[in-house]
């Protein structure tokens, strides 16, 4: 990788970008981290100490306005993706978000379209859910190891959110984290690029703890973003072209001993279970007995590298995954969900519209 020095900013430096983005950063040769933009001068100060930052302030639009910088890493909530991103694209600097991508369908659509029209670089961070195993499974999908698919069962049943007593956190806040609801786009992203896209969605939401203490307020607020999730979605397909006809999806944020989250594929000639968070893979093909345990090949291990593939985008003009135009897509089907769910649970088509694709 040419070591041409890329000089960055940061929008927003909580967990994630303290615990992996800048540690991440900070290995790649001819990187300056220049300024970090944070909810308070403190908070960004300290940021700066930490990590080696130039400069430190509270006014995100002082950070993009600074002609020293390259590129952005939005690493804020939701609510700021979509304004922070068209500003620094409008400003003509690469720009790195933060997934979830936006707060709904039509943030992310002018983000996506945005980025069409420039010639810097512009990438989402990836979920880490699956990942070890992605580039495995991609390939039995790619050579035909299930056949045609038939189903496709997604279990996300978590407990972060069963003390009703706890506080409202921000992701529990529509005002803050838009449409996005537990782990559905990470999820969902991952199911996009192993089957493809989904043509129709049924869903129901359910908030079964509605109302929390507010931290610093000492009273109890709505719960606006929905902490129980069932979609129904469908494929179009042709016979023998092995298309998903159906996925079965449960997401919920208030169920104990819920188990491991897990993306389950069953199809005419072999069916797996891959355990989102440690990898374990159980499969078998059409014959066998049981599910069996498989390695995942030292070539097929996909590691994360999104900070390194983002600098070697700009450098060299290399692709990105995801894309813009991969985040725009699981915004839609999360709006779907939210659109289904408002008329009852009747089924919602996609795509909303047809896009110019990527190049």
């Amino acid at each position: 990788m040419s070591e041409q020095t890329i000089r960055i900013g940061f929008i927003g430096a909580g967990g994630i970008a303290r615990q992996r983005h800048l540690p991440n950063l900070k290995k790649i040769p001819g990187i300056e981290l220049v300024a970090v933009a944070n909810r308070t001068l403190a908070s960004a100060q300290r940021v700066a100490a930490d990590f080696g930052f130039k400069r430190a302030t509270d006014d995100w639009h002082e950070l993009l306005a600074m002609p020293d910088i390259d590129a952005v890493f939005i690493t804020a909530p939701p609510y700021l993706h979509a304004p922070a991103t068209l500003a620094a694209l409008d400003l003509d600097k690469h720009v790195f978000c933060q997934a979830r991508m936006a707060m709904n369908y039509e943030q992310a659509k002018a983000m996506y379209l945005a980025s069409l029209r420039t010639d810097r670089r512009t990438m989402l961070s990836p979920p880490p859910h699956a990942m070890l195993g992605d580039y495995l499974v991609r390939k039995w999908i790619r050579e035909g190891y299930f056949g045609s698919i038939y189903e496709i069962h997604v279990h996300s049943l978590s407990a972060p959110y069963a003390d009703p007593d706890s506080p409202l956190h921000w992701r529990q806040d529509a005002a803050i984290s838009g449409l996005n609801v537990l782990n559905l786009g990470m999820l969902v992203e991952v199911l996009h690029r192993w089957v493809g896209y989904f043509s129709r969605v049924s869903a129901h939401l359910r908030t079964h703890i509605p109302k929390r203490p507010m931290v610093g307020v000492g009273h109890l607020v709505p719960v606006t973003v929905p902490d129980s999730v069932a979609i129904i979605a469908e494929q179009d397909s042709e016979p023998g072209k092995g298309g998903c006809s159906q996925a079965v999806m449960h997401f919920s944020g208030v169920t104990r001993f819920g188990g491991e989250n897990r993306i389950e594929i069953y199809g005419s000639e072999a069916s797996m279970i891959y355990y989102v968070d440690s990898h374990r893979i159980l499969a078998a093909r059409k014959g066998d007995r049981e599910l069996a345990p498989v390695e995942i090949p030292p070539d097929l291990r996909r590691q994360w590298t999104a900070e390194a593939d983002f600098i070697r985008a700009i450098r060299e003009g290399t692709p990105v995954e995801p894309s813009f135009w991969d985040g725009l897509k699981y915004m839609e089907f999360t709006e779907a969900v939210y659109r289904s769910a408002g008329r009852d649970g009747c089924a919602v088509f996609l795509p909303f519209e047809e896009l110019p694709r990527p190049a």
